[in-house]
């Protein structure tokens, strides 16, 4: 049983009430506590040693991509985080100024974007360090942004540069949370994921909740430099193209727009973002499914993103 399998058996019962206006299933769980204009958003995730960071890396790295995960999702919902909540876990016998310096990266990015870390747990987990980061922000209700909203004829859209982000921005990305408010601000987003598990994955989850397919364009898609060195050194049997449809942890926002949009876009945001690329991959479409187009003509994608558990 992979991640996705479990996750839905996990939560096909699980209680609920009349506050939730979406639950599971998105990149945070969307509550209505009665404030005139806004949703509450709620989000957890957690970086485990061995899996998200190693003994090696920077421990301001480690508290930095934990709670960075978090406001990435915050960010895909177009909402402002506010307040945290960490939950450390940590061998019997731990490095202190490690943990200190864990914590030293974590304040860093919470003071930058104004959210309140106000306390959590610590507990011992034996052989390892898991530290797990709740979130607590706020949305608009008329700009939140879900997974379900893409609609046949949509424009595709990424920011940013994809694959090999094992280079190390997986440590040090920034939550795309000012450019994803400012789209928020101004164009009607039908459909937003942040990119965790890969385009190839991420883009499935929009194509899932939206009942819609898409095409995507080979030669539009943002291949990073990162993902063209680990061609030639790491992986010389992983193309970019693929490096950048299935690595993951790239924490950059996948999009969907009206095509009339798309133009005028493109154009408004190389004014306001010039150092952040963004590009328009593809199209939603109303067959379902994944397509990618090439100089071969148009195939199904087989590549899938980052998988929890995969099956071999």
């Amino acid at each position: 049983m992979n991640e996705f399998e479990l996750i839905a058996r996990l939560t096909e019962s699980l209680p609920t009430n009349a506050s939730i206006v979406v639950g599971p299933g998105d990149d945070c769980a969307v509550i209505d506590l009665g404030l005139p204009d806004q949703y509450v958003l709620l989000k957890t995730d957690a970086v485990v040693e061995g899996v998200h960071f190693t003994k090696a890396t920077e421990p301001e790295n480690v508290g930095h991509k934990a709670l960075g995960r978090c406001l990435s999702d915050v960010a895909a919902m177009t909402g402002t985080p506010t307040h945290a909540l960490v939950t450390l876990a940590l061998p019997d016998k731990f490095d202190a100024d490690y943990v200190g310096r864990v914590y030293t990266g974590m304040n860093a990015l919470a003071a930058r974007y104004g959210v309140a870390i106000v306390g959590g747990e610590t507990t011992t987990n034996p052989g390892r360090m898991l530290i797990s980061v709740a979130v607590l922000g706020t949305v608009a209700k008329e700009k939140c942004a879900l997974r379900s909203g893409a609609k046949t004829g949509d424009a595709v859209f990424v920011t940013g540069e994809l694959g090999g982000s094992l280079a190390g921005k997986h440590l040090n990305f920034e939550p795309r949370l000012a450019e994803a408010q400012w789209l928020a601000g101004h164009f009607s987003i039908h459909a937003m994921i942040d990119l965790s598990d890969g385009l190839a994955g991420d883009l499935r989850h929009i194509l899932k909740a939206s009942r819609v397919g898409a095409e995507l364009l080979s030669d539009a898609i943002p291949v990073s430099r990162a993902a063209k060195v680990a061609r030639r050194t790491e992986s010389p049997a992983k193309t970019p193209l693929l490096a950048a449809l299935t690595d993951g942890e790239d924490f950059e926002l996948l999009f969907t727009v009206a095509a009339r949009d798309a133009v005028p876009l493109l154009d408004a945001w190389k004014k306001q973002f010039s150092d952040l690329p963004l590009a328009c991959i593809g199209k939603i479409t109303g067959e379902g499914g994944l397509r990618i187009r090439d100089k071969k003509g148009v195939q199904a994608l087989a590549a899938d993103g980052y998988v929890h558990f995969q099956k071999s």
